[in-house]
């Protein structure tokens, strides 16, 4: 089916009370375990692409794969750039074909973090294309975005409502306590700011480093407002797994889809497993 913008995915999950999976991937395996996946459940899905995984395959290759795989999906689709942090990144990802953006503009000043989100949205509102935008920084690493913990802070409710006001997204991420890649201790999120944020303005939320925080955690997280839920570690880390048990058993196989195959549908598996815990199984 035709592509869809994020903004229609959640206005969707906000009526359903429901977050929606976005899970980035790296190669044809990775898209094709997540649409698989999405179809099984008969659910929503957004396939994202960070900088990072379009540096390494190439936008028109990842653009090319996902919007071929939507394109034979049954369910909505939603192609999402994941930390966009400079305009001409955001602009190529529009050109190539993305239904949204995110624009990653938390390295700057507030005041001009607003000013830049704002004139992205202006750009991607005018051709059809969704805008998430991010205010505070969210701990840990991913690609080439790193935030030290320490620097990690806490978003003010007043700013994340500011930003969110004064910017027209259509998705907001802020930091409420979780990060990127894996957690040395269990995380502490700040959900009574997520609530408030959400009642206040009625922001559909994006919880960013979703992999590894508590299952009661990202349901009490949905139920107070969190309504996109980006996912890649325990992706990831199930992948390789299975890639690494494969070699073991076959030391000597020399053909590449005898050991992807198999990674693939242990991916598969995992998704299904978020997409349940999501609520968003059986809304498509």
């Amino acid at each position: 089916m035709p592509l869809v913008t994020l903004r229609t995915l959640l206005e969707a999950a906000e009526q359903g009370k429901y977050a929606v999976g976005a899970f980035n991937c790296n190669n044809m395996e990775i898209v094709q375990a997540i649409v698989a996946a999405a179809e099984e459940l008969r659910a929503p899905v957004i396939i994202q692409a960070s900088q990072g995984a379009i540096k390494y395959a190439g936008l028109h290759y990842v653009a090319g794969l996902a919007k071929l795989a939507a394109e034979q999906a049954t369910v909505p689709v939603c192609i999402h750039l994941d930390h966009g942090t400079d305009f001409n990144t955001v602009i190529a990802c529009i050109r190539a074909g993305f239904t949204s953006v995110m624009f990653d503009g938390s390295r700057y000043p507030k005041e001009e973090n607003i000013a830049r989100t704002k004139e992205i949205v202006k750009i991607a509102h005018a051709v059809g294309v969704s805008v998430e935008g991010e205010i505070g920084k969210i701990g840990g690493v991913e690609d080439d975005i790193s935030v030290d913990e320490r620097e990690a802070m806490l978003t003010p409710v007043e700013d994340a409502i500011e930003f969110y006001e004064a910017t027209g997204v259509d998705a907001l991420a802020m930091s409420f306590g979780t990060a990127h890649g894996h957690y040395k201790l269990p995380p502490k999120l700040a959900l009574d700011r997520i609530e408030e944020v959400h009642r206040r303005c009625g922001a559909p939320l994006v919880m960013h480093g979703g992999s590894g925080v508590p299952e009661e955690d990202v349901r009490k997280g949905i139920e107070y407002g969190i309504r996109k839920v980006n996912i890649d570690t325990e992706l990831r880390e199930a992948f390789l797994g299975e890639v690494r048990r494969q070699l073991e058993l076959k030391p000597n196989e020399i053909d590449p889809r005898k050991i992807l195959g198999p990674a693939r549908e242990v991916m598969k598996e995992k998704l299904k497993e978020k997409i349940r815990l999501f609520g968003s199984a059986g809304k498509a």
